[in-house]
């Protein structure tokens, strides 16, 4: 086990349906599912070839009554978990799950200043990718941060991981501010749009061909939200919903030989990445 402080090191599917997100993630992603159960706890392991890249459980039933909703979270690896939920608390964010000690390592699940929820983690048990991993297929290739104020999340998370500006995209009205972690650029924030109800943060797993994607999302009951759509530099990005509601992307290449189309998401891109 290897940390790297102020990197995202591990992610969740928090569902109110566990066989029927294995199942769809199986057969979209094309992850292997592997049971990780404890006695107190029901857990599924989503692995890419011998690594192990996720996570799979239920959305607690307390967290259902208070309207939490099937969700995918990311855990950012610190040095201290108690440390940092104190300095979450100090920048203005909320602590939702105390530290405490899980499967998977010492954990804590909080949220910024403007509610997107995320985790904190240390001592993965599943390990540590190197960041330069990310770019594999069936891995998170790119993080992504929908804010009620991308200027005031940035400073947040500057604060409190260390991240820097990478560059930025300047659109007709909003910016795309992209970041690094780690000295390696991971990421971009937006002021989110008027139909994203909530700020949240939007993992993009890694795919071979988009449209063969794309269709495995629809046939497995999930929705295909946005795109596909066209990145400078020959890639393709579809933003999608799973059949129990969780808001998740895809992340590709398009056949040359088949059918084609250019489309623009309202306007703005970056360095290959989400354009909104």
């Amino acid at each position: 086990m290897v940390d790297y402080p102020g990197c995202f090191a591990w992610y969740e599917l928090i569902t109110t349906d566990m066989a029927a997100a294995e199942a769809f993630y199986t057969k979209v992603v094309g992850w292997d599912a592997h049971d990780a159960s404890t006695p107190n706890l029901a857990y599924t392991m989503f692995a890419a070839g011998k690594a192990s890249v996720c996570g799979l459980m239920d959305l607690p039933l307390e967290a259902r009554k208070m309207g939490a909703t099937p969700r995918w979270m990311g855990y950012v690896s610190v040095n201290d978990v108690d440390v940092a939920a104190d300095r979450i608390k100090r920048l203005g964010g909320a602590v939702y799950v105390p530290p405490t000690d899980s499967n998977i390592g010492r954990i804590s699940v909080v949220a910024d200043p403007q509610t997107a929820t995320f985790a904190l983690v240390k001592g993965l048990k599943p390990g540590r990718r190197r960041p330069d991993d990310l770019a594999k297929q069936g891995r998170v290739g790119w993080h992504e941060l929908l804010a009620a104020d991308w200027e005031k999340a940035f400073a947040f998370y500057g604060e409190l991981f260390g991240w820097q500006k990478a560059g930025a995209e300047i659109g007709r009205t909003e910016t795309y501010q992209v970041f690094s972690a780690g000295g390696q650029t991971i990421g971009g924030m937006f002021t989110k749009r008027p139909e994203d109800p909530i700020p949240f943060w939007l993992f993009y797993f890694n795919i071979g061909d988009i449209d063969a994607a794309a269709e495995r999302v629809k046939s497995g009951g999930g929705q295909v939200l946005k795109g596909p759509v066209e990145l400078p530099g020959g890639g393709w990005i579809a933003r999608c919903r799973d059949p129990q509601g969780a808001a998740f992307a895809l992340q590709g290449t398009r056949n040359q030989d088949g059918f084609g189309w250019s489309t623009e998401w309202a306007g703005f891109s970056s360095k290959g990445r989400l354009v909104t």
